[in-house]
C-alpha cells in the first residue's frame, strides 16, 4: 500500500542519493564547465531515463538475479570504476579553452551514452536495488508499485541534474584563468578517483 509516509521516505532517499556527489553529478559538473548548460541537456536527460529503466529491471527480477550471481554485479562495479579512473585521467588538460573561438576539447555526452552509463554506474545500481528492496509497496498491485518507484525518481533527478550541470556552467565563466582551470581539473579528477576507490572498498 502506498502511504504518505512511504512516499516521503522514498523521496528523501532519492534526494540524498541523487543530490550528493557521485559519478553522474561529477560528470555533469565537468560537462557544464566544458560545454555549457545547453549542450549538457542530452546528458542530463539520459540520466533519469537510464535510471528509470534500471529501477524497473531490478523490480522485475534483476535484483534477485544479482543476489544469485553476485559476481556479475561485482564485474559491473569493477568496469564502472575502471571507466571512472579513465575519466579522471582524461580530466587533466581537458579544460583547455581557445578564448578567441570559445571551443573546448572533446564533445558532450550524448543521450544514449548517458543512458548506457547508468548500467556501469555502481551508485545507480545501489540506489535502484535499495529503492526496490526498502520502498516497494508490497501490498500494492505489482505494476502500480513499479510505477510508484520509477516515476518518483525523475522528480528528484531533474532537480539534481539541473543543479550540478548549472553549477558547472556557472564555473565555466572563470575557466579562462589557467590557475583556476588547473585547480578544477585536479579537484574533479580527485573526486572521481575517490568515488571509484570508495565504491571498490
Amino acid at each position: 500500500m502506498i502511504t504518505t509516509e512511504l512516499f516521503i521516505g522514498l523521496i528523501t532517499f532519492y534526494f540524498v542519493m541523487f543530490m550528493t556527489p557521485g559519478p553522474n553529478n561529477i560528470m555533469l559538473t565537468i560537462s557544464g564547465i566544458k560545454f555549457g548548460f545547453k549542450k549538457t541537456i542530452p546528458h542530463m536527460i539520459g540520466i533519469p531515463l537510464g535510471h528509470v529503466t534500471q529501477i524497473a529491471l531490478v523490480a522485475f527480477g534483476l535484483g534477485k538475479f544479482f543476489q544469485m550471481y553476485p559476481d556479475i554485479q561485482n564485474i559491473l562495479k569493477i568496469l564502472g570504476c575502471i571507466y571512472l579512473f579513465y575519466l579522471a585521467y582524461k580530466m587533466f588538460g581537458s579544460l583547455n579553452v581557445k578564448t578567441n573561438e570559445d571551443k573546448l576539447s572533446g564533445r558532450p555526452m550524448k543521450m544514449y551514452e548517458s543512458i548506457l552509463f547508468q548500467y556501469l554506474n555502481p551508485k545507480a545500481w545501489v540506489a535502484s536495488m535499495t529503492a526496490v528492496t526498502v520502498f516497494f509497496p508490497n501490498q500494492e498491485n505489482f505494476i502500480v508499485g513499479v510505477l510508484f518507484l520509477t516515476l518518483s525518481a525523475p522528480l528528484l533527478e531533474v532537480i539534481a541534474v539541473t543543479t550540478w550541470a548549472g553549477f558547472g556552467a556557472t564555473i565555466r565563466v572563470f575557466i579562462s584563468n589557467n590557475k583556476i582551470k588547473k585547480f578544477i581539473e585536479i579537484l574533479m579528477a580527485i573526486l572521481l578517483i575517490l568515488t571509484s576507490a570508495f565504491i571498490l572498498i
